[in-house]
């Protein structure tokens, strides 16, 4: 298992767009994929789930991932959310 701590720096934090493009980048790997903001820990391969964070730019979270391409997975997403 991976995980980091992760600062959004996105403009708009995690609106409607963003979690769309979110969901389809941990949708590449094979790895399970989570986000964890406070007590709430969901599926980032899911749109419902995101947009229940309500998260916003400059927020905290934990990306967590298991799986075969868990470092990869973790990365990116964090490039991701780093506005990179």
């Amino acid at each position: 298992m991976t995980n980091r701590t992760v600062q959004i720096k996105l403009e708009n934090g995690l609106e409607a767009r963003p979690v769309a493009l979110l969901v389809q980048e941990a949708s590449k790997y094979d790895s399970t994929v989570y986000i964890q903001s406070g007590d709430k820990k969901v599926n980032a391969k899911s749109i419902m789930g995101m947009m229940s964070l309500s998260l916003n730019n400059g927020d905290m979270l934990e990306v967590i991932a298991e799986g075969s391409d868990e470092q990869t997975a973790v990365d990116n997403i964090e490039k991701f959310l780093s506005n990179n």
